[in-house]
């Protein structure tokens, strides 16, 4: 501390005088330390909220990183029922063509399109390869396979594994429209894998479940089959050409005209 100069007074006793300046150097210290402690409140406050806000942004990121993971991993909601789920049972006979069955249900709310798809195209077909249902609406489909004879003269394996595999996918549609097997590639983002179906031979000569419900199957696809070849049955007046209309009423008359031709008019 300095003192700028020590004054007498009237009474004898000594006055000193400080500088101005040491109160002033106090009060900038207190100052400037209450400006330092507000500075680094401040900046540790907005290094809480920094961090808060990555925190919000690394959790909400992990979050939506999750979910995208989770949904690529779970199954896509199934819109067609099959039977049998995941097999196709075909009779063992080497060197013969054999026929499995599956049925197809839209168990879905609106108009859903299927379509088959196999590994082996040159030697399997499906009837029919694809089509649209009806939300309820429910078909039994017919796969053909050609069976190869075992190599090298071996004696046949019913149980032998076949790498065929069988594909059913599934479109939801909209409107009436007809089937084209185009409709996978044009909406391709929209098709749903329904199920890889594995072979799995029987022996025709051992009666089985498994083979019963082949055989109920296979014959009512026929049913159904022959069925759609029927022409539809005519209910009320035959429309025959340019808007003639042939009814019962009108056969009679034409009849009795015609005979009343061959008796002549004298039998009148």
């Amino acid at each position: 501390m300095a003192v700028e100069a020590e004054k007498s007074g009237p009474d004898g006793k000594l006055w000193s005088l400080f500088k101005m300046p040491f109160w002033q150097s106090g009060n900038a210290s207190s100052s400037s330390s209450s400006t330092l402690s507000s500075m680094h409140h401040n900046v540790h406050h907005q290094l809480g909220q920094i961090h808060e806000s990555a925190a919000e942004r690394m959790a909400l990121h992990s979050a939506s990183t999750v979910s995208y993971v989770t949904k690529s991993l779970l199954p896509a909601r199934r819109r067609l029922h099959l039977d049998p789920p995941n097999k196709l049972f075909f009779p063992y006979e080497p060197g013969k063509q054999v026929r499995s069955a599956i049925g197809i249900k839209n168990t879905s709310k609106s108009l859903v399109a299927f379509k088959f798809q196999t590994t082996a195209p040159k030697s399997c077909y499906m009837r029919p390869p694809g089509g649209i249902l009806a939300p309820g609406e429910s078909l039994i489909a017919t796969v053909f396979k050609f069976v190869e004879p075992p190599e090298n003269d071996e004696k046949p394996a019913v149980d032998q594994k076949s790498r065929v595999k069988f594909k059913i996918m599934s479109l939801k549609v909209k409107g009436d429209m007809d089937y084209v097997p185009e409709l996978f590639d044009e909406q391709r983002d929209e098709v749903v894998v329904e199920q890889v179906l594995r072979v799995v031979f029987l022996d025709p000569e051992r009666p089985t479940p498994a083979m019963e419900k082949l055989k109920r199957q296979l014959a009512e696809a026929e049913a159904a089959l022959e069925t759609r070849k029927k022409p539809p049955e005519e209910a009320g007046p035959r429309i025959v050409g340019e808007g003639l209309v042939i009814d019962e009423w009108k056969e009679r008359r034409e009849r009795y005209l015609a005979q009343q031709q061959v008796e002549g008019p004298d039998s009148v």
